[in-house]
């Protein structure tokens, strides 16, 4: 099983990133897809979820509006529309799977990270 994320970037503040995290080895269609992001020296922090369905979603509140998670499960893919992005959004974004949980230790699959930074 894997998870492969793409589409970090440099990109100016006020500006736009795309994420794409597809999964192989098995379909993710029945699991929670979520997105997560590090600082370094920080602690891994929940950005969003999805659930089976486009409807079912959940942001932190830094994210909120901001941010669309969105899935495609014909791909197993789950994307992460990023705009109005700000230089505190700067991290490395991992994709994962798993339960329905905002906490990253209860996420079993993980992809390998997607540095993004955003210049001010």
């Amino acid at each position: 099983v894997q998870l492969q994320a793409c589409g970090g970037g440099l990109v100016q503040a006020g500006g736009s990133l795309r994420l794409s995290c597809r999964g192989s080895g098995r379909s993710f269609s029945a699991h929670v897809m979520g997105w997560f992001r590090q600082l370094p020296g920080k602690e891994r922090e929940f950005v969003a979820r999805i659930i089976r369905s486009d409807t079912a979603t959940d942001y932190a509140d830094s994210v909120k509006g901001r941010f669309t998670i969105s899935r495609d499960n014909a791909k197993n893919t789950v994307y992460l529309q990023m705009s109005s992005l700000k230089p505190e959004d700067t991290a490395v974004y991992y994709c994962a799977v798993g339960p329905y949980s905002i906490r990253p230790d209860d996420y079993y699959y993980w992809g390998q990270g997607t540095q993004v930074t955003v210049s001010s």
